[in-house]
């Protein structure tokens, strides 16, 4: 089924959209710092990672993101299928740094570097006087000094794009309120995997229905690129930042991808391959859980929206998941992949991580991503 690109249908006039474009404004600087991702080399060719920073798909070329899904996959066939012992970072040492809790991040970057050979330290938020009493550029001075790689999971993006502009060595986003590209990555290898009937992803249409949030924002500048559709909904008021949805425009036109945003959840999943949500109610945002559970009614993933998807539909949930978001018939059923998508946060940050910090040449035959 054909997907077509139609105007934002809604309006910036309750009190909660007007939030939501002062907060996009806020993150301004996210358009404006390309030169930081490039880390401390002036010019770089497309296709070298080693010395880059990690801090949002942006920053990386549709060629690119396809060599990092295929590190990633090769190393999850070397090590979970040959059972190889791979350790190319023998010798190196990272500094995961946490300001808000997490499972699937934390797991994923502290035993994915030491299966990789190297040493991960992890620093909760009070462990380290980030921006507290200590400021991030000292932060970023003395851990670049003691560590080879920098990860930070914070919720300000402005305060990892000011870790990466002062550390001398490679920064990853682990999470911020604007991006998430380290769930993305998991997702796409997860699709990858699952529809390997394909050759490619390209023309795989793909529904997100929830809050305009840093999942999605990274989800478009992941598929689009790769020639993937993509369908966003999201209840008035809660929409995808004005700047994400310009940039993701910009990309669908660049790539021949289809991309649009509505109102209306059954419009997103009609004809939908992949059904994507996430929490309604994110880490902070506890004081808003009566006002989201109003707006969001009828946004729930069940069954009966998901008659509107195409045959060989399937459900992905960067988790933790709450009932509200997603019905128990669909989450638990043989279309949900997230637990497949949560182990993919393993490989995924592995692959960003060793080649960021090592030349890799992957030794399987690149997948058609």
């Amino acid at each position: 089924m054909a997907w077509r690109f139609r105007p934002l249908a809604c309006s910036l006039s309750s009190v909660a959209p007007v939030l939501r474009a002062n907060q996009a404004s806020t993150h301004a600087s996210v358009w404006e710092n390309d030169q930081i991702a490039k880390g401390h080399a002036t010019t770089r060719q497309e296709g070298e990672f080693v010395g880059r920073h990690f801090l949002t798909l942006r920053d990386f070329s549709a060629a690119e993101i396809r060599k990092l899904l295929w590190v990633a996959a090769d190393l999850k066939h070397r090590v979970k299928v040959k059972k190889e012992v791979v350790t190319p970072l023998t010798g190196l040492s990272s500094a995961l740094m946490f300001q808000k809790k997490s499972t699937r991040t934390r797991m994923s970057s502290e035993t994915g570097f030491a299966l990789l050979g190297g040493h991960p330290a992890f620093l909760s938020a009070s462990d380290i006087h980030l921006g507290v009493s200590e400021t991030i550029h000292d932060t970023a001075k003395v851990l670049s000094g003691l560590t080879d790689l920098l990860l930070l999971r914070c919720d300000k993006h402005e305060d990892v794009e000011e870790l990466a502009r002062h550390s001398s060595v490679p920064v990853i986003n682990g999470l911020s309120e604007t991006f998430h590209p380290l769930q993305t990555l998991a997702d796409i290898l997860t699709l990858r995997e699952h529809f390997s009937h394909y050759s490619r992803l390209d023309g795989l249409n793909v529904a997100w229905v929830g809050d305009g949030n840093n999942i999605v924002h990274s989800l478009l500048m992941g598929c689009l690129p790769l020639g993937m559709n993509m369908r966003v909904a999201t209840p008035k008021g809660y929409e995808l930042f004005p700047q994400v949805d310009a940039y993701a425009r910009m990309l669908a036109a660049k790539h021949g991808s289809e991309f649009m945003v509505t109102n209306d959840p059954r419009e997103a999943v009609r004809g939908a391959n992949v059904i994507v949500t996430d929490t309604w109610i994110s880490m902070g945002q506890e004081e808003e859980k009566a006002q989201r559970l109003k707006a969001f009614a009828g946004y729930q993933v069940d069954m009966e929206m998901c008659k509107e998807a195409a045959s060989d539909w399937v459900f992905l949930h960067c988790l933790p998941r709450k009932q509200e978001e997603v019905a128990d018939d669909v989450f638990f059923s043989a279309r949900s992949l997230v637990y497949q998508e949560a182990e993919n946060r393993k490989w995924t940050v592995m692959a960003v991580m060793l080649s960021l910090l090592k030349e890799y040449t992957p030794t399987i035959e690149q997948p058609g991503f």
